[in-house]
Formats: structure tokens, sequence, C-alpha cells
């Protein structure tokens, strides 16, 4: 009788899994001699030093970033990093993601570059932030409280210290995130709590419900500020603070988007109506408060509108999409949520400066070669994206289509140069938010992917998903970081904070977990 042999065991069955992950040992492929001369320019095309020659071996990002920094006559602790766009001599085209040395030039002779060596090229500078967010690679808590799914979650402006979230049991809570325990239950809503956001100067937190009303909290009490906002038919699926530049007497505002078609304005510190933005046929998904005095709203109607936050008066309505508009964002968004936060010790003391350093702030971001440019990206049903800038009219800048199913969120990088969009096709991609082209997806989710959310330093992004995970990706070589299990449901809510020390998520497992390095 023949000897069956028992089937392989567990080790032996993910040992020989892992056998055939490995990838092989390739030998890089030699990089030719020679070298190609540079010009280098800034965001507005001015020169920012002499022409230089580059040997094509030394030719990565960071050498690059070296060089630059040098014939700028910087101290090296003084040194900026900086990505680098290559604009094709002769055409408009622009190559976004620098190439290895390796793949150097056969990228330029793929654009028609046949003798790189007699071609000076134009590299546009992008500066980096300075200081570099690390990766969040382990769960620092996991705090139990809420009794029904989390659905939102956002990080207070001024630091990672407190975490706002709102849950389907009707209330939303403030967590401590350094002792990683529970600060405040915010108890006062009759439905599921739908939205969270802080206001700018982190004083204040609004909570919109499906309970029809917006309440307003100090986060430092959890008490109730004033009265309920009631006015809304149907329940409230998105809030927005008026930036806060733009605060006048001291008075902030809130713009409150509705199933029942409509956005409301309020004025915060009496909760009158100060507008009912009524144009709208179906469900406002989504509102965003620009830095440039318009109010962006999108609906199941298929439309994206831009109205006056001034007068309530309508500017534009944008009709490219052909199915639900799911969410917004602004290229200014992070500014505007971080006002004057910029995570150094220097807070202005006055509400005078701190209203002039968040302007500051917000026309650096958002200038674009001497002009105030304010991208807007709406995300559909229809599987696409639309890039629009207000400015120019109705027209958009760009379509972006990849996506094999509906697009259920998208983000700017607080640097304004990548989008990223994640969908329930199980994947994220990277696009350019300078033209809306499309740089890579990231492949790792086995679910829809509900949200995700850029690092301070725009080099990172967490993405949450359906499969339980969050993944960490890294934007300059669009792999997988890391790779963030524990959850023991979807994660329906994620939020990278504005100092980038932490990463906070919830959802369907009713626990917050907080993530660091």
């Amino acid at each position: 009788m023949a000897t069956i042999l028992p089937p392989p065991s567990k080790r032996q069955r993910r040992e020989a899994l892992e056998r055939t992950q490995l990838q092989a040992d390739v030998t890089p492929a030699p990089i030719e001699a020679g070298s190609f001369k540079a010009r280098f320019v800034d965001s507005d095309s001015n020169q920012l030093a002499e022409v230089v020659e580059i040997p094509l071996a030394d030719a990565n990002e960071k050498n690059v970033s070296i060089l630059l920094n040098t014939l700028l006559g910087r101290d090296r602790e003084d040194f900026t990093p900086y990505r680098f766009r290559i604009h094709i001599p002769s055409s408009d085209v622009v190559i976004d993601t620098y190439p290895s040395p390796q793949e150097f030039l056969a990228v330029l002779r793929s654009h028609g570059i046949t003798n790189p060596f007699e071609t000076t090229l134009t590299l546009s500078a992008e500066p980096q932030a300075v200081f570099k967010v690390q990766a969040v690679t382990r769960m620092a808590n996991k705090i139990p409280g809420h009794g029904e799914a989390i659905l939102a979650a956002q990080f207070s402006p001024k630091n990672s210290s407190r975490l706002a979230t709102g849950s389907g049991d009707n209330t939303a809570r403030v967590w401590d995130c350094d002792t990683g325990t529970p600060k405040h239950t915010l108890s006062g809503h009759t439905g599921w709590v739908l939205a969270v956001a802080w206001s700018p100067d982190a004083s204040r937190l609004a909570t919109g419900s499906m309970d029809k009303s917006v309440r307003i909290w100090d986060p430092e009490t959890g008490k109730a500020v004033g009265k309920p906002f009631s006015g809304h038919s149907k329940w409230v699926n998105s809030i927005a603070w008026e930036p806060y530049h733009q605060w006048r007497d001291g008075t902030p505002r809130l713009a409150s988007a509705s199933k029942d078609a409509t956005v409301r304005i309020w004025l915060v510190n009496s909760g009158r109506i100060e507008h009912v933005l009524s144009g709208h046929k179906s469900n406002v998904s989504c509102v965003r408060w620009g830095g440039k005095g318009f109010i962006y709203t999108s609906s199941h109607d298929k439309t994206v509108k831009v109205w006056n936050a001034v007068d309530g008066t309508l500017k534009h309505t944008f009709a490219a999409h052909a199915h639900w508009v799911n969410h917004l964002a602004l290229s200014t968004d992070f500014v505007l949520r971080t006002a004057f936060f910029d995570h150094t010790k220097d807070i202005p003391k006055t509400d005078e400066e701190k209203r002039e350093k968040a302007k500051g702030r917000f026309e650096k971001a958002a200038t674009r070669q001497g002009k105030l440019v304010e991208r807007l990206i709406s995300a559909s049903d229809d599987f696409t994206m639309y890039l629009w800038d207000p400015d120019e009219g109705t027209k958009p800048v760009a379509r972006l289509h990849g996506h094999q199913k509906q697009v259920n969120h998208v983000t700017f990088s607080p640097d304004g140069a990548l989008i990223a969009s994640s969908g329930f096709d199980n994947h994220t991609k990277i696009w350019s938010a300078r033209d809306g082209k499309f740089i890579n997806t990231l492949r790792g989710h086995v679910a829809p992917v509900y949200q995700c959310a850029f690092s301070a330093d725009s080099r990172l992004l967490v993405t949450a998903s359906k499969d339980t995970t969050l993944k960490i990706w890294n934007m300059q070589t669009c792999k997988l970081a890391v790779d963030l299990p524990g959850h023991q449901d979807e994660v329906y809510a994620v939020d990278w904070s504005p100092d980038g020390k932490r990463v906070g998520s919830g959802g369907k497992d009713k626990a917050v977990r907080l993530w660091c390095n």
C-alpha cells in the first residue's frame, strides 16, 4: 500500500507562500556614462540658479535637491528638501514623477529626446515640508466608549492630543490622545452623528446629526454652547466652518449641508440663520468653505454649485457629472483647517495677529504664478472626478477617470501637489493636482476604501477600508509602507493629526484606535 504524505502544515504553507512572494535578486541595469544640463525654476517659472551639468549616475532626486540647496548658498542645516518635475523642451509635457538614474534616459527618450546629453532640461523645484512625518507603525491605544459604529473622526487643528468622533449611538466624543482615555461625551443629539468639525481656532466643535440639527460644543468642558441650530427638515450630512481669516467681529459662521437639498449659513454666536442656499434638487452630500469667499456644495442631483459666502448668491453650477456627487475637496483645505497653527511654538497673541497669520498661510498655499488659485475636486458615483478652477468658469480643468466603481472620498495633499481618491473598486489612485494626470494606483486593500488622509508633510497617505485594515503609503514610490491590522470590522473614518504625530480611526467595531510610530 502506497504511503500517503500528510498535508503540509500551516507553517510549511506560510513559508511556501512567502517564497512565491519574494522577488528574484535582479542586478540593476548599468547607468550610461554621461551628464545632462539642468536649469532650475520655481513654481512661477523664475530661474533659481545657474545652469549646471549633472552626471547621470548621481541624478537621483535626493542628490539633485542637495545640489540645488548648495547652488542657493544654504548651510547644510538649512537645506530644504525638493521634489522635481521635468519639463520636456519645446512641448507642454511635464513629467510629474522624477525617474531613478537607471530609468532617466529611457523616460526622456520615450518623450522624444533622442540625445539627452545635448539637451538642457528645465527642472521645476517644489519645496517640501522641512519637518518629516514618520509613518505610524503600531496601535498606541484602543479606546472603547461608543455604543455604535463610529461614522466621523477629526483631530483638533491645534495638536494631536484631542480627537473628536461622531457615532451611531447619537453622541459625539472628545478623546484625550496623550493618555488614551475618553475626555468628554457630548450628549444631546437624538439621531446618528454624521459629521464633526473643529473650528479653525480649536475653541469649538460642531456636530451634525440625523436629528436634523447642528450643535456647538466647548471641547474643554464637553458642554453645549447655546441651543441646537434647528431649521433643516432632514438630516445634516456635512458641516464646514468659515475660514479664520474671514471671521468678522469675532463672529464665526458655519455652513451645514442637508438631505433636504439646502445649505444653511449660521451665525455661530447667536444661532441665527444668515442665508439659506437653495438651488439643489436633491440631497446635498458635501459642503466646503473656501478661503476666497466662496462656498462649494455637491449634491445627488449630479451638480456642484459655487456660492458667494457674503450674500448667499449662486455664482456657478458645474454640471459635468453623470451620477451622484459624493465628495468635494479644496486645494487649500489643510491651511484653512489649521488657520494660524503651523505647529511651531509661535502662536500669535492677539486675534488680529492670528487672522494675519492665517491669511498669510492661506495666500502662500494658494498663490500660483502670482495669482490666488483655489482649486476644487469633485468625486462621483459615475466612477470619475473633475478638477475645477472656479475663477475660470464652468469648464473643468480635467476629467480624472480610471476607477472601476464609485469614488467615495477625495483629498488634496497639504502642499497642493497631489490628489488622492478612494473608491469602491478597492483602490486608491494618485493624481497630479496641477493638471489631473494619473500618477499611480495604490493596490493592497481587498474591499472598498472608505477614506484617505495625507500626512502634514504630504509624503505619506493613510487609507481606511471595509477590509478592517489601515494602510500607510509612501507618496515618493507609491508603494505600501506599513500595513495596520487591528480593527475587528469595517473602518469608516480616519484622520492624520495636523502635527503629524498620530493617526486616529474608527468604524463598525465601535472603538477608537490611535496609531503612532
